[in-house]
């Protein structure tokens, strides 16, 4: 019986946690079989045009992290697994033992009571006792005696009910595994391909070095006009609240309340678009293509599909709406002390002074169908004068 408990013991407590691990990493991978398919339709959209380019570069990169991500995930499934059937496995050795150890006893019990299977001997056995309380104890005990091998049978029967069921949960345990492994090896070929086409791009990008070099010159100049028009609202802040007495922005009641708000909302902050894969992060890192050349973001960029609407991510009132040379148009939005940038912008659909809500649309992404028909949206959020990483503020 003490076996038997223990084994029980074994085989149930690793499940809860087994149960929610599973869940987790299943959902993993979904997440980045979701990314993948979406980058695959962006990708494909960029491959209209049979020139290697930098939107193509960094859509493979983002679809090969998620390829990544999504093997990680099935290999954590698969090391759970392999964990829980060891912990079966060893369960079901219990159980045998437990069962063998259990009709051993009975196959004794059965033999003492062929040896004693003349009724006159129980009654014998009761006239023997010296007297009425020793009659009594070992009518008790006959009685004991009959109930716990009753008592046997019915444990015999349940521990094989629990040994049959924990053999098939092994066998279909040990299914998934094969099956987790068999998509794994697809995963990796996948990848190699990947990695493949990623190999190419690039080498013929670093044929192009000139051209990525003018693009670079010509980015660097659109980030200097963003954040000079940023800047010019910075300053005008300031001058408010120096003439107020103050420092930083110059609040209203209201606008303090809503770069509160704001604040609170951090990691919760829905998307500026629907729908996106964020190419490029935000900071500065090494150029994908050009050695010893770094590039900065003060936000990210994020590929989307053609058409498709940019979003307010917070309630706030609209402080500018212009155009950039080369970059189309910007709009930024004030939260309080916080600013939400958008930029390369078409169809803008607010003007300064608007008051607007969280996810209202207020224009779309453009489309440069001369380009790879990339749809790039280049967001950014500020506190005053200090960068922010969007990541760190919308929702995973």
């Amino acid at each position: 019986m003490k076996y038997f408990v223990f084994t029980w013991i074994v085989f149930l407590i690793p499940l809860v946690g087994f149960t929610q691990s599973i869940s987790e990493l299943q959902k993993q991978k979904e997440d980045a079989a979701r990314e993948i398919e979406y980058t695959s339709r962006l990708l494909q959209e960029a491959q209209k045009n049979e020139k290697s380019s930098l939107t193509k570069l960094n859509l493979l990169n983002s679809k090969i992290r998620q390829r990544n991500s999504l093997i990680d995930a099935i290999n954590g499934e698969i090391r759970l697994y392999d964990e829980f059937i060891s912990n079966n496995v060893l369960a079901v050795d219990m159980l045998e033992d437990d069962l063998k150890n259990l009709k051993e006893e009975y196959a004794e019990m059965i033999r003492l009571a062929y040896k004693n299977r003349h009724s006159g001997d129980v009654l014998l056995f009761m006239l023997s006792a010296e007297n009425f309380n020793q009659a009594y104890r070992r009518l008790l005990y006959t009685r004991r005696y009959s109930d716990y091998r009753k008592n046997q049978v019915e444990m015999i029967g349940s521990v094989q009910e629990v040994l049959n069921g924990s053999i098939k949960k092994l066998e279909e345990q040990k299914a998934v595994k094969q099956q987790l492994v068999g998509q794994t090896r697809e995963e990796r070929q996948q990848l190699s391909k990947e990695q493949g086409q990623q190999n190419q791009e690039l080498k013929e990008l670093k044929d192009q070095k000139r051209n990525l070099e003018k693009r670079l010159q010509q980015q660097r100049k659109i980030e200097q006009q963003l954040e000079r028009e940023i800047q010019r609202i910075i300053e005008e802040e300031a001058r408010k609240s120096k003439e107020s007495g103050g420092s930083g922005f110059a609040l209203t009641p209201e606008q303090k309340l809503i770069g509160s708000n704001f604040e609170q909302n951090k990691k919760r902050l829905p998307w500026p678009v629907e729908r996106g894969i964020i190419v490029e992060h935000f900071g500065v890192h090494q150029h994908p293509v050009l050695t010893n050349v770094q590039v900065r973001n003060n936000g990210v960029n994020i590929a989307t599909e053609a058409g498709s609407k940019v979003r307010a991510i917070f309630s706030g009132e609209v402080t500018r709406v212009f155009g950039i040379s080369g970059g189309n148009t910007a709009v930024i939005i004030r939260h309080g002390s916080y600013l939400s940038v958008y930029s390369n912008l078409r169809e803008v659909v607010v003007k300064k002074g608007d008051k607007v809500s969280t996810k209202q649309v207020i224009g779309t992404v453009f489309t440069d169908f001369d380009d790879d028909n990339k749809t790039i949206l280049k967001f950014q959020i500020w506190h005053e004068s200090q960068k922010m990483d969007p990541e760190d503020w919308i929702v995973r």
